[in-house]
């Protein structure tokens, strides 16, 4: 198979596995998200992905302090590191929203869109081709993510949906800027730039409603679990895209909502039914095996 961009067998092998550890992470993220909003439900959306952004500047700011590197941190300032920055703010808000709206289970197929922006969209933005492999692994994805998520048919939110889907067309420009701003810039740098930009759109959310502060330990831990999480989970998805084809690890990071499922089952007694069981079977055979097998050459 050749395409144009594509990066030898064992590079982008190598990015796959980055983002199949970064979609564990992802996901360890998610439950925490989830697991707040119901124990802490006092505590917005926002001011969950706030924390979650100053964990994440944490993680990569003081590391530099500490060896005197921060100006590495700055990278060459091209623009796509700050577009990175707005598009993935963005959809970090809108999804967070959207879920609170419509259910995490509908947030997360339309926010899954992002694989197929991704494909639509890498040809043009980062030229880098799409094989038959690429498109049956999103269409198998797809197909098991609807299997796996049912989304539901009686929650009347048009607003809550168009957000969701917004968050997947934003997604996947972030990680189209993703993958071109890493071409010359480490994936901390990638990562600062997303912070930079998020915080300040924060604050002023919170000048317009507000800000709540977490009232308990466990509120705290559950929120540091998450933005550590997320902190790794940030710099393999950058790795991903700077080792892989774009449309591939859009395709593998579709594990994530297997591992949801899996956690729900096992931390939240949310058990799989036949149809969600399936769903996974097909996820993990085009999201995952399909594009393994393909950065083999096979």
């Amino acid at each position: 198979m050749r395409m144009a961009g594509s990066k030898s067998g064992g590079s982008r092998s190598l990015g796959l596995w980055s983002m199949l550890l970064a979609s564990l992470l992802f996901s360890f993220m998610s439950m925490s998200v989830y697991a707040l909003g119901i124990r802490h439900p006092e505590l917005p959306a926002m001011t969950v992905s706030f924390f979650r952004i100053l964990i994440n500047l944490a993680v990569l700011f003081l590391p530099a302090i500490a060896r005197a590197r921060t100006s590495s941190l700055l990278g060459d300032m091209r623009m796509s590191l700050w577009l990175r920055g707005v598009f993935g703010s963005l959809a970090l808000i809108l999804s967070f929203i959207s879920i609170q709206r419509i259910g995490p289970g509908e947030a997360a197929f339309l926010g899954a869109s992002s694989g197929v922006f991704v494909a639509l969209l890498g040809p043009k933005i980062l030229a880098q081709g799409n094989s038959r492999w690429i498109w049956a692994a999103l269409a198998g994805s797809l197909a098991g993510l609807y299997l796996l998520l049912e989304p539901r048919g009686d929650i009347s939110d048009e607003l809550g949906r168009l957000m969701a889907l917004g968050s997947g067309l934003l997604s996947a420009l972030a990680y189209l800027m993703v993958a071109r701003a890493g071409r010359s810039n480490p994936p901390g740098t990638v990562v600062f730039y997303f912070c930079v930009v998020a915080i300040p759109m924060h604050l002023a959310w919170f000048g317009l409603t507000g800000f709540t502060l977490p009232r308990s330990g466990e509120a705290w831990a559950l929120l540091l679990v998450c933005g550590l999480a997320a902190s790794g989970a940030q710099v393999l998805m950058t790795q991903a895209y700077q080792k892989s084809p774009a449309a591939l690890v859009s395709a593998v990071g579709y594990a994530t909502p297997v591992f949801n499922l899996a956690f729900g089952w096992l931390w939240f007694a949310k058990v799989p039914d036949g149809a969600a069981l399936a769903g996974c079977a097909l996820v993990l055979l085009c999201g995952v095996l399909l594009p393994f097998l393909s950065s083999r050459g096979i």
